[in-house]
């Protein structure tokens, strides 16, 4: 069997070639029994995924990232046949020198980040209340013990204490570095009545979709293996940045799905602005990128531009 690459550093992975992996993975495929006939690597996505025939979906996880098998194993067999949309079935796990492997289902329908364009305002309103609904029931469903962090208060302490410098090292101008201390003290996180399943990247990219003659439906969520526990909070600054856009109209409209109390939307943007920075993913200049500050010279404006309901 063709020896899979050594990627036990960020570097060494990001050295791998898309050949030199190919051929390593149908001969995984081979050794495992599976079909090798058409296996297509999916575009998008941090870690290297195929398509196997229009059935089957091989995920691979590198040494640097061999512990998010656990994770995302573990998050999928716990909502299996529990939210409205499908998730990944899982259908074998395990590790071949060094990488970890993951045999699942393939969902069917488009990613939402491409379909999004074309949906009209209507069929967007309907995929709110889905995705709403979706991210409720998600948060109900007791996170498996594989999910960290074991305690959130020392997670979160731990990412304000590194958040100016890991935002420095990304680019970020002093004038708004030098706000986010004050900012962050400034802003009282609810503590959560008990840890929920985060997704932590609940964004269109990772919504499967499609269209019926009853409009517009979605139909999956998949990518798992950035799942947490903590404040249901947390997910919703994807929701913000990626799908709702700094619409309030359309935010508003996925919490009512969700249920979100009245009572607690006059200081949610806020809550999620102090959340985006506290993010383990957070990299303010992507996400200034996506949605521009507009006029917003403090975080509290930056709160209201992508986060106001």
């Amino acid at each position: 069997m063709t020896d899979l690459p050594t990627a036990a550093t960020v570097e060494q992975y990001e050295a791998v070639g898309a050949e030199e992996l190919y051929t390593a993975v149908a001969h995984l495929c081979e050794h495992l029994g599976l079909p090798t006939e058409r296996i297509a690597r999916f575009p998008q996505g941090s870690l290297p995924v195929y398509a196997l025939g229009r059935h089957l979906v091989l995920k691979l996880y590198p040494q640097v990232h061999a512990d998010e098998l656990a994770v995302e194993s573990a998050a999928l067999r716990a909502l299996h046949g529990r939210l409205p949309l499908l998730t990944p079935g899982v259908l074998d796990t395990g590790y071949s020198q060094g990488w970890g492997y993951l045999l699942m289902e393939r969902l069917y329908g488009e990613s939402l980040e491409d379909a999004w364009p074309h949906v009209p305002e209507q069929g967007r309103l309907d995929l709110l209340d889905q995705l709403g609904r979706t991210l409720a029931d998600l948060h109900r469903v007791p996170p498996p013990a594989e999910l960290g962090p074991e305690d959130w208060q020392l997670f979160l302490k731990q990412q304000q204490s590194a958040c100016v410098d890991r935002q420095r090292a990304l680019g970020v101008d002093e004038e708004w570095l030098s706000r986010i201390p004050d900012f962050l003290d400034s802003v009282v996180l609810p503590e959560p009545a008990q840890p929920a399943l985060l997704h932590t990247e609940f964004m269109p990219a990772h919504v499967r979709v499609e269209e019926t003659a009853e409009g517009w439906t979605a139909t999956g969520l998949l990518d798992f293996e950035p799942a947490m526990r903590g404040a249901p909070e947390y997910d919703l600054v994807a929701v913000g940045i990626f799908l709702t856009r700094g619409r309030p109209a359309l935010l508003r409209r996925l919490l009512t799905a969700y249920g979100w109390p009245d009572g607690e939307l006059a200081e949610l943007p806020k809550v999620l602005m102090a959340y985006t920075l506290l993010h383990a993913q957070c990299h303010l200049p992507w996400f200034m990128r996506e949605l521009p500050p507009g006029g917003a010279r403090s975080f509290e404006e930056l709160a209201e531009v992508w986060f106001g309901v």
